[in-house]
Order: C-alpha cells, then sequence, then structure tokens
C-alpha cells in the first residue's frame, strides 16, 4: 500500500522536497516535511492505490489487526500504527530540542515518546546537525549556559554526508542544520520540546514558544564516545543499520534483483526509496516505488520480489517485539 503524503509548513523549510523527491504537488513555498507513512492522530496518511484506497492508517490496524502488523505489535500498540516515516528538509537550523521517552511521554502527554533516526539523503558542503553534548554537563551548569545563551558551546556538531545515519534516542539533544534533506524513521508521536530556537522570529515577528521547563527532566547528560552509525554499504545484501526494541532498519543497496522471505517475521515491513527507484513484485503484480515514496507490506505477507531501476538504495523497516 502506497498513501497520500501530508506536506508541513516550516520556518527552516526550503525546495528539496519538491525539487529533490520530485514531490512536485507540494503545495508549500518552503515545505519543511512530508509525513509519507503515519498514524499520529488527526495527521494520518491515506491509502492512495488498490481497494482499500481513501482509508486512513489506523483504520486499516483497526479492521486487520495483526494481519497488517504483526501479532505480537498489535496486542501491544492496538489500533495506533507504531511508526512514522517522514523526510526533511533543513534550509535553515532547526530549534535545539529533546524528546521525552515512553515512561515521561506517557505521565505527561499520554503518549509514546520519541526514538527516531536520521538517514541523510542529501547534504550540502559543509553541512552540520547537532548530536548531544560534546563535553559533560549537569543540569546546573546546563542551566547556566542556556541562561547565559552559551549552548552552542557544550553541543556536539558533527559534519554531514549524504548516507550517513543517526540514532537519536529520547533524551538526546539535537538539532538539524541547513543543507540537509533526511529520511526520518521514528516512534509514532509529534511530541518535542524546543530547548532553543537561535532566538528566531517568524513572518508575524513572533517568536515560537519553548519548553525549556518540560526538556530539564528529559535531558540525557551523559557524553558519549560515537553519535554516528557506522555501518559497511554491501551491495545486494542485507545491511542492519539500528536494530531496538522501537524499530529494526536495514539499508539495501541493490543493482539486480533480491527476493525477500519474510514468513518468519511477525511484523509488517515497509520499503523508503533512499535513493532510485524500484519495482516491488508479488503474486504476479508490480509494485512501482519512486524517490521519496514510502511502501507498507502487511504482516501477513510472506515473500516479495524488489526490482532496482538502474542502482537504488531502499531503507527496510519493522519491528521484533
Amino acid at each position: 500500500m502506497k498513501f497520500s503524503p501530508i506536506f508541513k509548513d516550516k520556518i527552516w523549510g526550503g525546495q528539496k522536497i519538491r525539487t529533490v523527491l520530485n514531490q512536485q504537488f507540494s503545495p508549500l513555498p518552503n515545505c519543511g516535511e512530508v509525513w509519507v507513512l503515519s498514524g499520529v492522530d488527526e495527521n494520518q496518511t491515506a491509502v492512495v492505490n488498490g481497494f482499500l484506497e481513501g482509508n486512513d492508517l489506523n483504520e486499516l490496524v483497526e479492521v486487520y489487526m495483526g494481519d497488517l502488523v504483526g501479532e505480537k505489535i498489535y496486542q501491544k500498540f492496538g489500533n495506533e500504527f507504531p511508526i512514522l516515516v517522514k523526510f526533511i528538509d533543513a534550509n535553515d537550523w532547526l530549534s535545539i530540542q529533546v524528546h521525552p521517552d515512553d515512561k515521561l511521554a506517557w505521565m505527561r502527554h499520554q503518549c509514546l515518546g520519541k526514538n527516531e533516526m536520521w538517514y541523510i539523503l542529501a547534504a550540502d558542503e559543509g553541512s552540520e546537525l547537532i548530536a548531544g553534548f560534546s563535553k559533560k554537563v549537569d543540569k546546573k551548569s546546563y542551566q547556566g549556559h542556556l541562561e547565559n545563551k552559551t549552548l552552542k558551546s557544550i553541543m556536539n556538531f558533527e559534519k554531514v554526508h549524504k548516507g550517513d545515519v543517526f540514532f537519536t534516542p529520547a533524551g538526546r539533544v539535537h538539532a538539524l542544520g541547513p543543507g540537509i534533506l533526511l529520511a526520518e524513521i521514528q516512534q509514532t508521536s509529534d511530541v518535542t520540546y524546543r530547548i532553543y530556537d537561535w532566538d528566531r522570529i517568524d513572518h508575524a515577528g513572533m517568536t515560537r514558544e519553548l519548553h525549556t521547563d518540560l526538556a530539564l527532566d528529559a535531558l540525557d547528560f551523559n557524553l558519549y564516545d560515537n553519535y554516528k552509525t557506522l555501518y559497511d554499504d554491501k551491495l545486494n545484501e542485507t545491511v542492519k543499520l539500528i536494530e531496538n526494541p522501537f524499530f529494526v532498519t536495514n539499508i539495501l543497496h541493490l543493482d539486480k534483483g533480491l527476493k525477500k522471505d519474510y514468513s518468519q517475521l511477525d511484523s509488517f515491513v515497509i520499503y523508503i526509496a533512499a535513493e532510485g527507484s524500484f519495482v516491488l513484485k508479488h503474486n504476479g503484480a508490480d509494485f512501482p516505488v519512486n524517490l521519496g515514496e514510502a511502501i507498507l507490506l502487511p504482516a501477513v505477507l510472506e515473500e516479495v520480489e524488489i526490482h532496482p531501476v538502474k542502482e537504488t538504495k531502499i531503507l527496510e523497516v519493522y519491528m521484533v517485539l
């Protein structure tokens, strides 16, 4: 199943969703995000192909339950699809922010927390992002930097290149910088705590709301050795990028057909065209998937064939509970 995209106007958005991902029907002059698979309340994507056309994602979960998402996944998450897939175009710095974990998000907002990962689709020369702290800090020293507007001095800046992968667990401070186009895979949650927004003013002369008090209890102040996920790019193999209780993401770099067997997997599968395009073959039918699109395979589907149109890179996403 393919779904209708939802375009998001952002103060920091740009043109790459239209020009690079060929989403020519974006109605926004500065599109910051396009949600291609979403079960977020009030922001659900709807099916655009086949006999289920017009049905929202969570309606499908309610009707098909474990056959669509997997039995264990349905038992845990009920009628809400647990993964959100979006593309983000950062034409300016996004706010420095943090997301709560499941426990804190449920206590405060009665929803899931937000663990997410980024796959960099394109990056201008010199592009950077923020991932975590650059030095050991505690709540008191962090608050001092926040009050003195010296937060940048304790942020870890990472140079970004096409194909880079970053896992951003709940609690990790982060921000995207200008010139970056990426695919984001995350828990179904839209809870974000803005810490600092670069003193930015919108077109109405207003600043955006900050959540500095809420963020304080959500932040992970630990210092880590590595913030980038390293992997080997192997042609015509399934290469693991991220594996955790929230989602598994692999990358398939293909220049020839590949058969995938999901008979032992109790989960839906999402394919995201990260570079090039491909044709998914199943039961004699062809399903073309172009750059910037995602396709959902129900859990009951046991086997498919992937045929790249020239060389392609595909993100493969599922869950293991």
